[in-house]
């Protein structure tokens, strides 16, 4: 298609704009990209009355460390996803303004027809994945364009009817959680609420302003009636022919409030019928089917008493962009550190390439991850948390027995270990072990401080120290 050469236009200035979340990696610059979900009410939260998920949600929060894919038509160009065909006039939503809206819309559909990632390798993301110590993966089976990366039978506008139709793994959905199922990870489907190009939603008659629906539901609700049983049935097929699904990850909250109402309930309990004791995760929409909670971009300040999720991109954007700035694999082992002492877990952004693999510097950073975590990982899964779980760059964690703590130390870019670690009231009895390697470490207790002298010749990395207390 001749307009692609305009992806030459495009990696854009996404991610060129930087804020700070006070509470991530001790307010380290997190990029701001996109529209980013806040979290939603501490008091909001509801506790699932099914036995069923809630054995479902203690099982997952014991993984502690996950992958979400965004994969799709804007991957071609190496945009962000799908909201440059938003008409919004904000700073992160970049467009060629050599073209109309309305042009650039078109081409963007028509990179359907481009799409073809004859190197699509799902059993490349998975062993990639495992390498690095996850254990979930959430896949996006559709963002806000519509634009459904598996075989749906609701509309035409999927990869499956796309330049990719011949391929024998075009239901591409599928072949990711099969991949990952094969590797014992728990299976999560993306699916975005609003759908921009089904015409239930933005209605061609009108024109589109913003992210929402563009005509007035209560003037026509038969058209919004399409659209809610267009969505019902779109995630009936993912939750009946699609295998074991664990979570159903709903992103685009501004849908499902009382304004634009989906009829949720009668989504989760077809949802719950065909995958029984299924996560629900309707983001940002406080309630009984926000299961679990998702601040985006950023970590809470403190313990949360419910399940919570920090969702955060690996480079800065959710999607592949040429040349990414990849966090380093020291940067994401202390997000996740951060995130499991305060009792959450880390879903980690990534996004494969137009061809359909893992790009070679993220197969790096995630490796080094993967290789600390093996010798590290008792610290990390199926842990739970203390009360005094931070102190300067030192975060604990404890085993379920809670009699086992982990101190577990973060090593700041360019700096050096100290020759010495203290801290405060996790007094630990009797022996202190390198978790890495089980050497004895040798510490001394003053009142409620406790201050550790480690063995020489320790890597220059994030470590590990294990301890009993009373």
């Amino acid at each position: 298609m001749k307009c692609i050469q305009c992806s030459n236009v495009l990696p854009w200035l996404v991610g060129m704009f930087l804020f700070t979340f006070s509470g991530i990696g001790q307010a380290q610059e997190v990029p701001l990209q996109g529209f980013v979900h806040k979290q939603s009410d501490e008091n909001g939260y509801v506790w699932p009355t099914d036995s069923l998920v809630l054995q479902k949600l203690a099982l997952w929060n014991e993984q502690k460390f996950g992958v979400l894919f965004h994969w799709g038509l804007y991957s071609v160009p190496g945009i962000v996803e799908s909201w440059s065909i938003c008409s919004e006039d904000v700073d992160w939503i970049p467009r060629d303004t050599v073209w109309n809206y309305e042009a650039y819309k078109k081409w963007y559909w028509g990179l359907k027809d481009v799409f073809n990632p004859v190197d699509f390798d799902p059993d490349q993301w998975a062993e990639v994945m495992n390498e690095a110590g996850m254990r979930y993966v959430i896949f996006t089976t559709k963002h806000h364009d519509g634009f459904c990366m598996y075989d749906t039978r609701e509309t035409d506008f999927s990869i499956a009817h796309g330049a990719f139709k011949e391929h024998p793994k075009k239901d591409v959905a599928r072949f990711v959680f099969e991949a990952f199922r094969k590797k014992n990870f728990m299976i999560g489907a993306y699916f975005s609420k609003p759908d921009w190009h089904s015409p239930y939603y933005w209605w061609p008659y009108y024109a589109t302003p913003d992210r929402n629906v563009n005509y007035k539901i209560a003037r026509h609700p038969e058209r919004w009636e399409k659209f809610c049983q267009f969505t019902y049935n779109q995630i009936e097929e993912l939750m009946q022919g699609y295998g074991d699904i664990d979570i159903l990850w709903l992103d685009g909250g501004w849908v499902g409030s009382a304004k634009q109402d989906i009829h949720m309930d009668k989504i989760v309990e077809m949802a719950r019928r065909e995958q029984p004791g299924l996560i629900v995760v309707d983001r940002s929409m406080r309630g009984k089917h926000e299961n679990y909670q998702t601040p985006e971009q950023g970590i809470p300040e403190k313990q949360l008493a419910f399940p919570w999720e920090s969702c955060i991109t690996l480079s800065n954007d959710w999607g592949w962009v040429p040349n990414a700035p990849y966090k380093s694999a020291g940067k994401v082992i202390a997000l996740l550190t951060e995130v499991v002492a305060k009792g959450g877990c880390l879903l980690l952004g990534i996004g494969p390439t137009p061809q359909g693999m893992i790009e070679q510097p993220v197969v790096e950073r995630l490796k080094r991850v993967g290789d600390w975590l093996r010798v590290n990982g008792e610290a990390i899964y199926n842990t739970v948390i203390t009360p005094y779980y931070q102190e300067g760059n030192i975060w604990f964690t404890a085993a379920k027995d809670e009699k086992t703590l982990y101190a577990i130390y973060v090593l700041p870019e360019g700096e050096n270990l100290p020759e010495l670690l203290e801290w405060h009231i996790n007094l630990p009895k009797g022996k202190m072990t390198l978790l890495a390697d089980g050497r004895r470490v040798t510490y001394r207790i003053e009142g409620d401080k406790v201050m550790v002298s480690l063995p020489k010749g320790c890597p220059e990395e994030p470590f590990v120290l294990k301890f009993a207390i009373d």
